[in-house]
């Protein structure tokens, strides 16, 4: 479902055992080896919406895609060491295996507040997409169809109604460039289901065994993998800059650096004030943010973080720039990390991190 980044760059090869959160009790998967990292600033990515995953190409893949995107932005010194390990201590936290409902048949089946909100989330993103100036004919008529399609009159509607609603919107809208679906790879329920991720952790419900909700497990993961006494340059996309911002806020060490990529923290009713804590803040550790979005990425709505996030106690805001990615889906993190504009300021911060 994710589109890959050219494999220009060479595979990094790393241990089964020390990488996939699948075969070992850890969730956070590092880079290169154990232990303590001396000398090496700690590089988290924090993943968003999607499927199940393998952590550790998924490292390798979001590695790959920032050096391609450092090398572009004219930090090709930087790469061996950014690849080879000794630059940073990369981490992936890895949280998706926690949205697996158990006894749920072919994929985990969503509840009435799961859907209401996921076609809130949907009718703020299209009304949002629908003020763009530069939508084609073509484009606004797909995002005027969808529209209707979440909110139809003269329809019963009962159990499961919001539901296939957020369906038949988002067949529509897989017509647009950036969700196009092409050869098709990427389902309107399927693209249902991972937004409804959004919702999931937002209703702040699903307590396992020991009581604990969805949410606090999915920051848990996260917070494991933050240093606890060392700088942290942390990169989150999608429903995990909802997560890391969330996780910041409960973290005392310095992130010289926060990223995000593809963000929803924009969307004013389904996901703003539901946020955590209120109002919107800079957590007080993060020294720099940097916020990108794609124009065809229906996922970043209302881009512009800088107007409605308070600064922390250091003045610090985040500071929003738009990327054009090319390709059929934008919204993969890859996809962002490939930037010039994303990564450059990020093998930077690593290097100041590091005292390099």
């Amino acid at each position: 479902m994710q589109e890959r980044v050219p494999q220009r760059l060479p595979v990094l090869h790393r241990s089964r055992k020390d990488l996939c959160p699948a075969y070992v009790p850890n969730p956070c998967a590092p880079n290169r080896g154990s232990g303590k990292a001396m000398g090496r600033p700690r590089l988290v990515f924090v993943h968003g919406i999607g499927g199940p995953r393998d952590a550790r190409a998924d490292l390798d893949e979001w590695l790959r895609a920032t050096a391609h995107g450092a090398r572009a932005a004219g930090h090709s010194a930087r790469i061996s060491g950014l690849l080879g390990g000794w630059a940073a201590d990369a981490r992936f936290a890895y949280y998706g295996d926690l949205f697996r409902r158990s006894g749920a048949q072919g994929g985990p089946a969503a509840g009435a507040q799961d859907e209401d909100a996921l076609v809130a989330l949907l009718q703020e993103a299209v009304d949002e997409r629908l003020t763009d100036p530069e939508l084609t004919p073509a484009e606004a008529a797909a995002l005027r169809r969808a529209r209707a399609q979440l909110a139809p009159t003269g329809r019963a509607q009962g159990a499961g109604a919001p539901a296939r609603h957020a369906v038949n919107a988002l067949t529509s809208l897989l017509a647009l460039p950036g969700l196009r679906a092409t050869g098709g790879w990427l389902t309107a329920r399927t693209t249902a289901g991972m937004l409804g991720q959004v919702a999931r952790y937002l209703n702040r419900a699903e307590p396992d065994e020991r009581g604990a909700a969805l949410d606090d497990r999915i920051r848990s993961r996260v917070a494991e993998c933050l240093d606890r006494e060392g700088p942290t340059v942390v990169v989150a996309h999608s429903l995990g800059t909802v997560v890391a911002l969330e996780t910041l806020h409960a973290h005392r060490a310095s992130v010289p650096l926060l990223i995000t990529l593809g963000s929803p923290l924009g969307i004013r009713t389904a996901v703003q004030p539901r946020v955590r804590p209120q109002p919107l803040g800079t957590p007080e550790c993060v020294g720099r943010w940097l916020n990108f979005w794609d124009r065809d990425d229906l996922v970043a709505a209302r881009p512009a973080l800088e107007k409605f996030v308070r600064p922390n106690a250091a003045g610090a805001l985040p500071v929003s720039g738009r990327v054009d990615s090319d390709g059929a889906w934008v919204h993969p993190a890859a996809k962002y990390l490939a930037q010039p504009a994303v990564a450059g300021p990020l093998v930077e911060a690593l290097t100041t991190a590091g005292g390099r």
